[in-house]
Formats: structure tokens, sequence, C-alpha cells
């Protein structure tokens, strides 16, 4: 399968929903919901494992998990779409805060959150 961007799947997912008339569903409240749901089942494979067990997942689970993480972005760069935000600036934007708020010389090694440095 040959690799895409976010425009491409976007342009992908919006005529995937048009030809079904589903644009009508796709508020970003509807949206929110339905991806919330979706990392919800991902969490679903990972309960009650092991951090070992959980790093690695028989070839059917995986299977199964990389569905749900595929329903994630889907909803996800929809609800983005639907709103005009783009991820991938987001995401940039994003990162430049967390390198801010969680310096590397102070945070290595560390779990805490920013306000308990």
């Amino acid at each position: 399968m040959e690799k895409q961007s976010f425009t491409d799947l976007t342009a992908k997912l919006r005529t995937f929903a048009s030809e079904r008339d589903w644009d009508q569903f796709h508020s970003p409240k509807n949206l929110v919901m339905a991806l919330s749901v979706e990392v919800s089942e991902i969490m679903e494979h990972f309960q009650w494992l092991t951090e070992e067990q959980s790093s690695a997942l028989p070839p059917e689970k995986l299977q199964q998990v990389r569905e749900e993480i595929g329903d994630v972005l889907i909803y996800l760069t929809r609800l983005a779409d639907k709103l005009g935000v783009d991820m991938l600036e987001a995401a940039a934007k994003k990162l430049e805060v967390n390198r801010v708020k969680y310096p590397a010389d102070k945070v290595r090694g560390s779990a805490k959150k920013y306000t308990e440095l």
C-alpha cells in the first residue's frame, strides 16, 4: 500500500462520507464521541495485560489493534477537517510547548508532570 499524506487521507474521507451521505452525522460533537469510543476499543485490547505482554501482542491481536488505530486516525482526521485544524501544524506547535514545559535536562528519565518539576 502506498504512503499517503494527511491531505490525501482528508480528501478520501470527505469523498467516502459524501458518497454515503454521512456528512450530516459528522458534526464535531459526534466525531469526538466516536473518537473516544474508538480509543476505548484500543484500550480494551490492553486491559489486564502486563507491560511485557502489551509490548509483544500476538499477530491476531496486533491486527485488531491496527484496525482500531485506523479508526482513531479516521475520526481524528475528520474532526480536524471539520474544525479547520492542520494536524501536523498543531502537533508541531504542541511539541514546542512541551519542549518548554519539559526541558530535557530536567526531565530525562522522569515521568513527573511539568507542575511537579
